[in-house]
């Protein structure tokens, strides 16, 4: 029976200490850039500082951002809750997540509804506002983090393609110190 308390114990020190490493990453000047942001698009939160318990609290009903979502683009999500039920909350944060990817945001840049809802990863919270927000010039609204890049398509001649093929980068390394017997480095091994 006491080994399994301490088994226990250990389970729970390795998750606190997960979660510690989880916390690590979350950066509360990105945070309160994107809590600025959705403030310039729907007016909201009153409060847009970045440490983490004020991001969660205006965040985790899920209604700001639907609010986003149909500040961004009207009519995206189609009934807000305003209910502060669980479930409620949660199907606030999955319709924005739709929302999300509707608007491109890549799949690994989303966050999962229990990373926001049970607080366990705020700072995929903040990848995927961020991801979002570099979306955002689409829709006509102010943008923010690094401008994303355009395609930027290049058409080469047969020709060209056919010179490329007879070149040898030097990202294959060099063949010095090679011999037929193969490649020596160093002193050889004496029986």
């Amino acid at each position: 029976m006491d080994n399994m308390a301490n088994n226990r114990a250990a389970k729970s020190g390795f998750a606190a200490e997960a979660q510690r490493k989880i916390n690590s990453k979350y950066s509360e000047e990105l945070a309160e850039e994107c809590l600025e942001w959705i403030n310039q698009i729907i007016g909201e939160p009153a409060n847009t500082s970045g440490d983490m318990d004020n991001f969660y609290e205006v965040l985790k009903d899920g209604t700001l951002l639907c609010k986003l979502a149909n500040g961004l683009q009207p009519g995206t999500v189609k009934k807000i809750n305003e209910s502060k039920m669980a479930f409620k909350c949660m199907e606030n944060i999955n319709a924005f997540l739709e929302a999300a990817k509707q608007f491109g945001v890549p799949a690994q840049e989303t966050f999962q509804t229990v990373d926001l809802w049970e607080r366990q990863n705020l700072n995929s919270v903040v990848i995927c506002l961020q991801s979002l927000g570099r979306k955002a010039h689409h829709f006509g609204k102010p943008s923010i983090g690094p401008k994303e890049a355009e395609k930027n398509v290049r058409n080469f001649t047969e020709e060209q393609l056919r010179a490329g093929q007879g070149v040898i980068s030097l990202q294959y390394g060099s063949n010095k110190g090679a011999t037929q017997s193969g490649i020596n480095f160093g002193n050889t091994r004496h029986m």
